[in-house]
């Protein structure tokens, strides 16, 4: 079995400062979540990842996450938001 991924290509999608805006704060949320999920179920912060003693180095507040850690969110954030732009979905604030 070879999988090889194919997500639609949206380079052609153009975002301005609000919708980076809502890439980051998605960003920020997505850690969030993922630290609640493992938080709940039963994992700790430990400097190092330890599947059997469920310790993870990323069980941190996002603003004290590496900028190469946010990037992880970052990316999945925006890609999700180019993709529903792309779509024909608008996104605007109230």
């Amino acid at each position: 079995m070879s999988y090889i991924p194919d997500p639609i290509d949206t380079s052609d999608v153009v975002v301005g400062k609000d919708i980076m805006e809502l890439a980051e704060k998605l960003a920020e949320n997505t850690h969030e979540v993922w630290a609640q999920g493992k938080l709940d179920d039963g994992w700790a912060y430990g400097e190092t990842l330890d599947r059997e003693k469920k310790t993870h180095p990323l069980l941190i507040p996002y603003d004290e996450l590496t900028e190469g850690d946010k990037d992880y969110d970052r990316r999945t954030s925006l890609e999700t938001l180019k993709l529903l732009i792309k779509l024909g979905y608008r996104i605007e604030k109230r």
